[in-house]
């Protein structure tokens, strides 16, 4: 079988944090969830993609004509609403990755590289390292104990992985009932280790109003990938 990945951007969160559809709010002359969908439309890696989100965010965006893009419905959970993601993809690739709606930073570039290291490794993901100086703290918020950060890492999105096996990771984890936070987690649960890969950009995830500013910030600075092609 020739090599084939699929991506699945999860946007089925209702952003009761924000007040309002965080997805949808513009950002830069487009929807948030615009962005992320745009950045899997260019990344050479990707032939064909799947949005996990309702049919009103769906029927918000630009689908373009350069490869197939499905709507899958989310569920009440993120976890859920992957697996209703990788049900969805006909013709099942070789490989997939998995990226959160709310990354509109996310370049094109940086899925290529995750799926690239996912074929070698067999997982991958992007991260930061934990650079803060964190503390544990009592039930009063009184600092306890310090933590060691030098093997810590932030998980972000996209992660890649080959499809068979993330779907069986899944699989195992919903009949376990696990609580997995993230793919790498499920991953994990059957025993298969990620590749992390370093990220030097802003790669912010939108979860309260005052994100989006910061992100307009940095796109307006010369970070938003495609800031200038929306503006043409």
């Amino acid at each position: 079988m020739s090599a084939s990945a699929a991506g699945i951007i999860v946007a089925a969160g209702r952003g009761r944090r924000m007040g309002f559809d965080k997805l949808l709010a513009p950002l830069c002359g487009k929807p948030v969830l615009q962005w992320s969908l745009d950045a899997f439309l260019e990344a050479q890696s990707i032939d064909r993609i799947v949005v996990v989100t309702d049919e009103e965010r769906f029927a918000a965006l630009e689908l373009g004509t350069s490869k197939p893009v499905l709507r899958a419905d989310g569920d009440r959970d993120r976890f859920l609403s992957v697996i209703r993601g990788l049900d969805a993809i006909p013709n099942p690739p070789t490989h997939v990755a998995v990226h959160d709606g709310a990354r509109p930073l996310i370049q094109p570039a940086q899925i290529d590289q995750c799926l690239e290291v996912a074929r070698a490794e067999g997982a991958a993901a992007l991260a930061r390292r934990v650079t803060e100086t964190l503390k544990k703290a009592d039930d009063n918020q009184f600092t306890r104990s310090a933590v060691e950060r030098d093997e810590l890492w932030i998980m972000e999105t996209p992660q890649a992985f080959r499809f068979k096996m993330l779907r069986r990771a899944y699989s195992v984890a919903e009949s376990r009932r696990l609580e997995v936070t993230d793919d790498v987690s499920a991953a994990a649960a059957i025993g298969v280790p990620s590749k992390l890969i370093e990220n030097p950009l802003p790669n912010l995830k939108i979860t309260v109003p005052q994100d989006l500013a910061v992100v307009e910030a940095l796109m307006k600075s010369g970070l938003g990938r495609a800031l200038e092609k929306a503006e043409e």
